[in-house]
């Protein structure tokens, strides 16, 4: 588990994601409203936001969801001010992370984010103290049952794809953040399925957690991942996977 680079933290995210499908709504209703208000509603216009409601398609939200969350982002009907704040910090054995959240009060959200690092043996740091271990980067995930090497080089990086990698059972496709809509678009017309894609912060480098040290960082993700203000969650460590089934 490497903060989304292994597929492990995939299907540990996923899992704890799937059971609570009206917090998967609430995520993107305020992805959807940031980024309009941002980048204005056209969504063929505004990069971020179309790719919002591209997830939020992927899951089935309604369309008037969709609709009237943007028209909260962009001013045209009435709805909460969100605020985007981005946390760093370290966790158990000095894991990077980064925990990008949304809300609609700054002081219960700092404080509450600070509390969860501390209990679990981390502590948040300054601004960039973090941030520059990350890449931002498209990052697609699909079962490597669904396709071969040869087919998905052909077709990712003919999209625009820098990278491929396979790890336990899994493709990650890597890009510019810039490559993501045309990438996805052309993985969608192969009717290859993905599992996860998303502009994520991926770790440059990453460092293995064992014991002690891999059960809090997991407790804390979990933790962070349930708050009602965390929108996404990356660090830089690896688990191995036993652990991280032991866990979930």
């Amino acid at each position: 588990m490497s903060g989304h680079s292994k597929w492990a933290t995939i299907k540990h995210k996923k899992a704890a994601l799937d059971s609570k499908r009206g917090k998967v709504f609430t995520r993107l209703i305020k992805e959807i409203m940031i980024a309009a208000r941002g980048g204005g509603g056209d969504a063929d216009g505004n990069p971020r936001l179309r790719t919002a409601i591209i997830a939020a398609k992927a899951v089935s939200m309604p369309a008037d969801n969709i609709k009237r969350a943007v028209m909260r982002g962009t001013g045209e009907i009435e709805g909460g001010q969100i605020d985007e704040i981005l946390f760093e910090g370290y966790g158990p054995g000095g894991a990077a992370v980064l925990v990008n959240t949304a809300t609609d009060n700054r002081n219960r959200t700092v404080s509450e984010i600070r509390h969860m690092f501390s209990k679990n043996g981390g502590n948040l740091g300054e601004v960039g103290s973090v941030a520059w271990m990350f890449e931002r980067k498209s990052q697609i995930i699909i079962d490597a049952a669904q396709t071969t090497e040869d087919q998905l080089m052909n077709i990712a990086l003919e999209a625009g794809a820098d990278d491929i990698r396979e790890e336990d059972g899994a493709w990650e496709v890597l890009s510019a953040p810039e490559a993501h809509d045309a990438v996805l678009a052309a993985l969608e017309k192969a009717k290859i399925p993905t599992e996860s894609a998303e502009v994520a912060m991926v770790p440059k480098n990453t460092i293995k957690l064992e014991g002690k040290n891999a059960t809090a960082m997991l407790k804390l993700y979990d933790q962070l991942e349930e708050h009602d203000d965390v929108q996404n969650v990356y660090g830089n460590y690896e688990v191995d996977e036993a652990e991280v089934e032991a866990l979930a």
